[in-house]
């Protein structure tokens, strides 16, 4: 794995400094220097914007990852720019150019004019190219100035892969001229395959049901490879929109990066879809995986990031051995476009290419004003002053739209008709933010830009199957951000200020209390500290006592589901289903379709009655013009520390 440039190197290189790479520099006169440059899951970002908090972001942005990219050539003898997929969804602006301005016959796509700009050779289908339906796509992709390739979605499927009519081409063998060390050309055919998670079926059913099918991404590789070897290309590189999972192969595998990666045939791997880089210490632990070579069983491979975060690069020495071509060395990278600090600040390590931004900026400044729009209407405020003492409207929202979601996605699943429930939590709700830190969206119009207010992270839709058992310790790890109170106490602090916000789940779907006379049963890591606790009672299921043995669906989101808050039954074992969506778009997506929502807390939850006792918990000022909204004995109480309100609650 090379040594990634810090911010003097890059600066240096846009002065015209850059020294060639080792393999172009020592090359044989035999030998030739090929550099393959990857994007990844770019999600239509090309500004470094964030539309959803409407400014800018200087860790994103393809405009930004161009600013490597003439560097990154100037390096080189000879080299590729290939996309690895999910680039026409994930962002605002690719949300307004399909569902507000339309792809008509003729037009190109803002990221496809971007791509253009940058000269990109190829790209290959990510799942999100889906998610408009297959019109939207193949128009999009019509203004592609570079082929865009998939072996594994056919519209018609014969006796096997290489018989199938597939949706666009399933590789391309590029005719490249490399220049060897000693300046002279050759001809070379580099091959490019792509693949996508056979999942869209289910993930886009509503588009993509009857119209194409999809096949398993090994059982198609292993039938395309050898076709390519016999047409001619002289080096493969798989396009694998498919993340880094399990080394051994089982059918319809989502993330079939590794054993992908070890089929024969194969000589350099572009990875994507899970939104992390490779190589780095995420992967450290993988079988099959060399995070020091840069590998996956062998063969070189990247994935660079999300968003234009990073440039993942894939540098291979290639030697002329008679008429064929074999690789001598590889190496592997993954080029940042900025540094985290320390201190959590970022120091960008580039600056916008202005053309690639010139390239968009009608577009850019349409979204703008597009994010800034009302998407729907609320007949009622959404806000959090209230989210950590009583049931609220602004996590009942996102608690709607996550059960609204995963109903559509779990049909035609071994896990359709079973109940789901939904979990949710206040991200906004003071604490270390301040007494102005909650979410404030008025009644009437709902802006794009305002479900940032509702959901801060750019967490993405998950689904896991647990036992009533399993929903009830749920709770109860919840129930650890409340002090014990003692009977016949008076004005007791409520909360627990060690205790994040973030992992104070409400569940719909089920009814109950909170008994506040009992100690927290899990500590505030999630461990176990009482066992025999019990803080959650009442707790029904449609009017009935909860079956602990009954088996439920919660829809939550990957933090949550890969263990993060240490929730029980929320793990990657019991994870059923991994968006391809975000959080926040499926806020977006539930408000556009309802047009108008009418957030009520239903007050599913509640605390257990203690008469005579009284507590204290502190918010935000402004939450005083919802008190009467509240269903609960709350009322003022003077004033908190550093500008926050003080109440008093009656149990």
């Amino acid at each position: 794995m090379s040594i990634v440039l810090d911010r003097r190197s890059f600066l240096a290189g846009t002065a015209g400094f850059i020294a060639l790479h080792p393999f172009s520099a020592n090359a044989a006169p035999n030998q030739a220097h090929l550099r393959i440059m990857e994007t990844t899951d770019l999600h239509v970002h090309v500004f470094p914007y964030d539309y959803y908090a409407d400014k800018p972001r200087d860790t994103i942005g393809l405009a930004r990852t161009a600013s490597l990219i003439q560097a990154i050539r100037d390096e080189a003898s000879n080299s590729l720019l290939i996309d690895n997929g999910d680039f026409l969804q994930g962002n605002p602006m690719g949300d307004y150019i399909a569902y507000e301005r339309g792809m008509k016959d003729g037009d190109t796509h803002p990221v496809i004019q971007a791509m253009n700009t940058l000269g990109f050779d190829a790209s290959t289908l990510g799942n999100h190219e889906f998610n408009y339906g297959l019109d939207f796509l193949m128009k999009s992709l019509a203004g592609a100035n570079f082929p865009v390739v998939n072996a594994n979605v056919a519209l018609e499927m014969g006796a096997g892969p290489t018989q199938d009519k597939t949706l666009i081409p399933p590789y391309v063998i590029l005719d490249r001229m490399v220049t060897d060390g000693s300046g002279a050309e050759h001809p070379i055919r580099v091959g490019l395959i792509g693949f996508v998670p056979p999942q869209i079926m289910n993930w886009d059913r509503r588009h993509l049901e009857g119209k194409v099918q999809a096949r398993d991404i090994l059982e198609t590789a292993k039938a395309y490879v050898p076709q390519m070897k016999e047409q001619g290309a002289d080096i493969i590189v798989v396009l694998s929109h498919s993340g880094i999972g399990a080394a051994n192969a089982s059918d319809g595998m989502e993330n079939a990066s590794v054993p992908l990666a070890g089929l024969d045939g194969v000589d350099a791997i572009l990875t994507g879809h899970s939104h992390l880089v490779f190589p780095s210490p995420d992967y450290a632990d993988f079988a099959g995986a060399d995070v020091d070579a840069g590998t996956l069983m062998g063969t070189p491979a990247t994935m660079g990031g999300f968003w234009g975060s990073h440039m993942g690069l894939i540098d291979l020495l290639v030697e002329k051995d008679g008429t064929d071509w074999r690789i001598v060395s590889a190496e592997t990278e993954a080029r940042p476009i900025a540094e985290r600090n320390e201190d959590r600040s970022v120091t960008p390590l580039v600056e916008s290419d202005p053309e690639v931004l010139a390239s968009v900026q009608a577009e850019h400044d349409e979204t703008l004003t597009y994010v800034r729009r009302a998407v729907g209407k609320t007949d009622a405020p959404l806000h959090s002053y209230f989210a950590l003492v009583a049931d609220d409207p602004s996590v009942q929202i996102v608690s709607i739209a996550q059960l609204w979601y995963i109903e559509q996605m779990m049909k035609g699943t071994p896990h359709e008709g079973l109940p789901i429930l939904s979990a949710a939590a206040p991200f906004k709700a003071g604490g270390r933010g301040g007494p102005d830190y909650f979410t404030d969206v008025p009644k009437g119009d709902v802006a794009i830009k305002n479900v940032s207010d509702l959901y801060l992270y750019p967490n993405t839709a998950r689904a896991v199957r647990v036992t009533g058992q399993q929903v009830k310790d749920w709770l109860e790890r919840s129930a650890g951000i409340f002090n014990q109170v003692t009977p016949g106490a008076q004005d007791v602090v409520l909360l627990n200020p060690a205790f994040p916000s973030y992992n104070f789940d409400v569940i719909d779907g089920v009814t109950y209390q909170i008994d506040l006379s009992q100690p927290s049963k899990y500590d505030l890591k999630g461990e176990l500290l009482d066992a025999t606790a019990n803080r959650i009672v009442n707790l029904r299921y449609n009017g009935a006592p909860l079956d602990m043995a009954a088996e439920f669906i919660i829809a939550t989101n990957n933090y949550r589901a890969s263990g993060g808050g240490s929730f029980p039954g929320a793990t990657p074992d019991t994870t059923i289903f991994e968006g391809p969506d975000t959080n926040r778009d499926v806020i977006v997506r539930y408000i556009v379709e309802k047009g108008t929502i009418s957030p009520r807390a239903e007050g599913n939850w509640s605390f257990a009655p203690m008469e005579g006792t009284t507590v204290l918990f502190d918010t935000g000022p402004a939450a005083k013009a919802y008190l009467d909204q509240v269903d609960a004995k709350i009322e003022e109480a003077g004033d908190g520390p550093n500008g926050f309100a003080r109440f008093r609650i009656s149990l």
